[in-house]
Formats: structure tokens, C-alpha cells, sequence
């Protein structure tokens, strides 16, 4: 008589890098579903900035002064950086609210259950996020052309400078997502996180150059807008779209923008997601 041996094949064990990834785009993928299923969260998403774009431009783009001119096409194409980079940022708001209703769910409760890593859940959660902004910015941008956005109206720019812009721009969204994580698990309610995600969003991008120059503001207001970590990311993707009104001042990240926006966005980075790791794993305790 034969003897049959079944024979189990057990997956291979991962190093502890590979399984955060692996499991951060499972995670990801889980939040890209979820948001396909509800797609009235992408259609309210691109109403907001689309709405900005257009009230701006019309509505205040024949008052404004930038440099000596009072060209409301001058404004336009001053102000679509400011929209572009109010855009990404915003995005914090929705982050927070997702991880506080997966909280309120018990959905978090649920995947500490499995075998994975703990940075996962955020990770593919802002991953997640990350993607949504970019579909956003996409269409933006293609609504900023149709009012008349053009690309190296004031300088000479070329397409892989317009693309690098855009990278800073996803860069400062998905860090601003973290600060999004971490209210979203310091808070009880959804609700709560949306509000907590917005009320300091509002200081952050108007006390900037997004929208005026920061020149005309209060002299105390001046520094603190041209060292905004909000102001450097504009200040980029203005030279690098060649658009007009690049701020005269000395300071240091308004003379080197591009990495001034890169040095705050990885450092906003690895300290919130730092934090929220941390904040998840005594959350779920």
C-alpha cells in the first residue's frame, strides 16, 4: 500500500520592508475600490477647486495688482499655482475623515486582527488619497487652460519643468495626508475630523503668496508667509510653470523654492507619519 503525502506549500516569509509595501497597496487598493463604489466623493472633490478657479478669476482677477498690473490676465495666470497647491492641501480634510470613520467602524480594530505590518493601514489609506488628488489636480489643470492658464506666460518653461511642479505638488498633498492621519486618529467622529482638518488649513493658505503677493501683506505677516512651507511649493511651481509673480523676497526659501518645497515636504513627512504610526498603534491597543 502507497503512502500519499499531501504536501503544503507555504508561502514564503517576507522580509519586514516588503511586507509593509505588500500590504500598504493591498490596503490601497481596498481604499480605491471603496472610492469607485461612492463616486459622488470624486464628483464633490472636483466641484470645490473648480469653483475656486472660476470665482477667483472672474470675480477678483480685475482687482488684484501683480507687480504694476492690474491685467486680470496677469492674476490668472499668477493665481493658478496658489489654486493648484490649496487643491492638494485640502485633500487633508478628506484624509482625516476616512481613518476617523474606520475608526468608528471598528474597521481599524478589525485589520489588527491580521498578520500585517501596522503602518500599512495608514499608508495605503494616504496612497490611496494620493491618487484621488492627482485624478483632481488632472482635471483642474485642464479647467485652468479652458480659462485661460498658460504655461510660460512670463518665462520660458518646457514640459518636464511643467511636470516637476506638478510632482511638488502631489509631493505637498500627500505629506499634508499625514497631518490629515493624525487628526483622524485624535479625534472621535468624522465629523470632528473634517472640522479639525480645515480650521488650520485656512491660516496655512492665505497667509501666503497663493493668492496675493506677499509683499503687500502686514510687515509682520511677510515672514511668516514667505517661510510657509505652503508659500515655497507655490513659489516652485510658479518658476517652474513660468508664470508671473514670483515673490522679490530674501528669504531663503523664496530664493531656492524648489528645495525649499522638497526639504518641507519630506519633513512634514517623516514626522506626522512618524506620529501617527504611533498615535494608530496606542489608538488600537
Amino acid at each position: 500500500m502507497t503512502a500519499i503525502t499531501d504536501t503544503v506549500t507555504r508561502p514564503k516569509a517576507r522580509g519586514p520592508i516588503a511586507q509593509s509595501i505588500g500590504d500598504s497597496l493591498v490596503v490601497t487598493k481596498r481604499n480605491l475600490i471603496r472610492m469607485s463604489r461612492i463616486p459622488e466623493m470624486v464628483i464633490f472633490g472636483l466641484i470645490q477647486p473648480v469653483m475656486f478657479v472660476i470665482l477667483f478669476t472672474y470675480v477678483f482677477g480685475g482687482s488684484m495688482q501683480i507687480g504694476n498690473s492690474t491685467d486680470p490676465d496677469v492674476y490668472k495666470n499668477f493665481l493658478m499655482a496658489g489654486i493648484f497647491a490649496q487643491t492638494v492641501t485640502f485633500a487633508t480634510a478628506g484624509a482625516g475623515a476616512g481613518i476617523a470613520d474606520d475608526m468608528h467602524k471598528g474597521l481599524i480594530d478589525r485589520f489588527r486582527s491580521l498578520p500585517m505590518a501596522r503602518g500599512a493601514v495608514l499608508t495605503g489609506r494616504t496612497l490611496a488619497d494620493l491618487v484621488q488628488t492627482a485624478l483632481t489636480l488632472t482635471v483642474l489643470a485642464l479647467v485652468a487652460l479652458l480659462v485661460g492658464w498658460r504655461p510660460g506666460y512670463a518665462a520660458p518653461t518646457n514640459f518636464g519643468k511643467i511636470m516637476a511642479g506638478f510632482g511638488l505638488l502631489l509631493l505637498l498633498g500627500y505629506a499634508f495626508t499625514w497631518i490629515g492621519a493624525l487628526i483622524g486618529l485624535s479625534v472621535r467622529t468624522p465629523e470632528a475630523a473634517t472640522s479639525g482638518g480645515l480650521i488650520w488649513l485656512f491660516p496655512v493658505t492665505f497667509i501666503s503668496n497663493a493668492f496675493v503677493d506677499s509683499s503687500n501683506l502686514p510687515g509682520w505677516l511677510q515672514p511668516i508667509a514667505e517661510w510657509n512651507p505652503f508659500s515655497a511649493t507655490v513659489q516652485a511651481c510658479r518658476k517652474l510653470f513660468g508664470d508671473p509673480g514670483l515673490s522679490p523676497s530674501d528669504a531663503w526659501p523664496m530664493q531656492y523654492p524648489v528645495w525649499a518645497s522638497l526639504i518641507y515636504s519630506f519633513l512634514i513627512i517623516v514626522l506626522f507619519r512618524t506620529l501617527s504610526v504611533r498615535k494608530y498603534r496606542s489608538a488600537t491597543a
